[in-house]
């Protein structure tokens, strides 16, 4: 099979590997469509990561094979694969930190060389643990495999706002109208919530303006605090959700955020980023800083009815298709992007 290899920091290497052979308990997937994610980007730019390592995650196919002990699945069903699934019997998993569980964290799904998602290839191995415990999601006839490719995003931004509360007749400010940024308006309005976006390019504030947000500016605008102002009668948003790792659109978000609300870190900073707070304004505002991390196991048969039933219209947020075979295109593409990039697809069985 054909697959993308990292073999060091902006190395990826497109291979001849063979496919992966199964234990008893295990399932290989046929990819069709694997998403490009900003932590694959991380992953891939920085030297976060022994090489060699084959990375993606947000994936739909076809089952290639079964092992002799599987039950509940068979060759030629259409399925989601969840690359990680927690515990459910540790500390972290008893307070719903199910991403902080050392089994999400270290069984992963694998193309081969150590497990890390393994989605950038023709073929992926699904462990034991993630077949038996709902880490395959069969697709429903009238669901493309692009759409399903959305479980896992959507179940990453659901969590975040669920996490934040975010409630009916709320307004949210989104920091930033990428592809996350997109996906959390159309979540926001789902939920009754009214969503302002902000963003640095004109495609993209328009973009916003039509998958939902009641309102887009552009991030510079020195008008910005006066406009989210007149938005809230006066008293600033109930929520920020900061999409970008940003310092400036923190200290933006601490502006605009009311007395009493919450601004939540779903964007990863780089690890040199240090942002001075005077711990008085958290204290004499009472604004509530919370951090969200992939995704959560308690809201995945959600974030599948969302998806498949069409309660967020998921394809409004692709962009652009790349074979598997450029990958390393499609990466520059998601660093430096066009006017109207977004979200980003990758197929890897156009090399056949």
């Amino acid at each position: 099979m054909k697959a993308q290899v990292f073999r060091g920091v902006n190395q990826l290497s497109y291979e001849e590997l063979p496919i992966p052979t199964l234990e008893t308990d295990e399932v290989l997937v046929k990819i069709h469509v694997v998403g490009l994610c900003q932590s694959d980007i991380k992953k891939i730019r920085y030297p976060l990561y022994e090489p060699p390592r084959i990375f993606g995650h947000e994936t739909a196919g076809v089952i290639a094979a079964v092992g002799e002990q599987v039950t509940g699945w068979e060759v030629g069903q259409r399925v989601v694969v969840m690359h990680h699934i927690p515990c459910m019997r540790c500390g972290y998993c008893l307070n719903d930190n199910f991403s902080m569980c050392d089994v999400y964290k270290n069984i992963s799904t694998t193309a081969g060389f150590t497990p890390s998602g393994g989605g950038f290839a023709e073929y992926v191995k699904v462990p034991g643990h993630i077949v038996r415990n709902g880490g395959l999601i069969p697709i429903p006839a009238g669901v493309s495999f692009e759409q399903a490719s959305f479980v896992e995003p959507t179940n990453c931004c659901l969590k975040a706002v669920k996490k934040a509360q975010i409630a009916p007749g709320q307004k949210v400010l989104v920091t930033g109208a990428g592809p996350i940024g997109l996906m959390f308006v159309m979540l926001v309005k789902y939920f009754g919530a009214k969503a302002i976006a902000t963003d640095l390019l004109p495609s993209r504030i328009e973009k916003a303006l039509s998958v939902g947000a009641e309102a887009a500016f552009d991030a510079r605008d020195p008008d910005l605090l006066t406009k989210v102002q007149a938005l809230t009668d006066g008293i600033g948003v109930d929520t920020t959700l900061l999409a970008v790792p940003s310092e400036k659109a923190f200290f933006q978000a601490l502006d605009c955020t009311r007395k009493g609300g919450k601004i939540l870190f779903f964007a990863e900073f780089p690890d040199e980023v240090k942002i001075p707070i005077n711990p008085n304004i958290l204290y004499r505002r009472e604004i509530d800083l919370i951090g969200s991390y992939s995704s959560s196991y308690r809201l995945q048969s959600l974030a599948v009815d969302i998806v498949f039933n069409r309660r967020i219209d998921v394809e409004a947020l692709i962009s652009d298709r790349y074979p598997l075979e450029n990958l390393s295109l499609a990466v520059e593409q998601a660093i430096a992007p066009s006017p109207d990039t977004y979200k980003i697809l990758i197929y890897p069985q156009a090399a056949e």
